[in-house]
């Protein structure tokens, strides 16, 4: 036999042999794997200006506190400091005072932060918002347990009509600023702040009417509220303590810790 045929037989048995494997796995269920590589293709970044470290209230911007970071360009949101928006940030925010706490690799945001010029507690307090002192001890202040940040109403103690005392809860819901000059939680961890005075954010009805219960109270003290309830109006206050129609400014009379009427404040 010729080596030309010898080879096409050779050709020809090896195929034969293939084909019957390949129907034989068939035949038993067999699957032919093949393999499949997924291409993933990387979101654009931009640089957000981020924290580098948890920042309390308070705390003041350098470039050792904050840095840009690669950010994906499909999750910036409003707010964030980007390098394309404000390539200079890390300078021209040096010093700015923090209004809200920042965790260590959070965007910055301008909302919570504050100029440099300014007095840091002029700059925790919202646009339309006062900052009002009250006396405080441990018995009125929740034990101690107030803290900077925390919800309070404040409940007025007063005697009544009849000789008796009277508690009637004066404003509601009101944010603590400070307990005496510190407006953030002690460094060293300890969390029950023993002072004489808490600092309120309150709008300016919320003023008046503290300022006219701090006359009339026998007592004022602060109700600690529920983290729960930050989301809650903050308001709420005793509007039989305002006086004036249509906006007029009005002053009220207190005589022996009772109203006993109301004049224009011009007269």
């Amino acid at each position: 036999m010729k080596p030309a045929r010898i080879i096409i037989l050779a050709v020809a048995v090896v195929s034969a042999g293939v084909a019957g494997l390949l129907a034989l796995q068939v035949a038993r269920g067999g699957r032919v794997m093949t393999r499949t590589e997924t291409v993933v293709e990387r979101e654009p970044t931009i640089n957000v200006l981020v924290a580098k470290e948890s920042l309390p209230i308070g705390a003041r911007l350098n470039p050792g506190t904050v840095a840009w970071a690669a950010w994906p360009k499909g999750s910036i949101v409003d707010g964030f400091i980007t390098d394309q928006s404000r390539p200079d940030a890390v300078e021209a925010l040096d010093g700015a005072i923090t209004r809200l706490p920042i965790f260590n690799g959070e965007p910055i945001r301008q909302e919570k932060i504050a100029d440099s010029s300014n007095r840091i507690m002029s700059s925790l307090l919202p646009s339309g918002k006062r900052a009002v002192a009250t006396e405080i001890s441990v018995a009125t202040g929740a034990g101690g347990f107030v803290l900077p940040n925390d919800r309070v109403d404040v409940i007025m103690v007063r005697k009544g009509d009849t000789g008796g005392y009277v508690t009637e809860t004066v404003l509601s819901n009101v944010r603590v600023l400070a307990i005496d000059q510190q407006i953030q939680e002690k460094p060293d961890g300890s969390k029950s702040v023993v002072g004489n005075t808490a600092t309120l954010e309150l709008n300016p009805d919320q003023t008046r009417v503290i300022m006219v219960a701090q006359e009339m109270a026998e007592r004022l003290s602060l109700a600690l509220r529920s983290v729960a309830d930050a989301q809650e109006p903050d308001n709420g206050a005793a509007d039989y303590l305002l006086s004036g129609k249509d906006g007029a400014p009005q002053v009220q009379i207190i005589k022996t810790g009772e109203i006993v009427g109301s004049k224009p404040a011009a007269e």
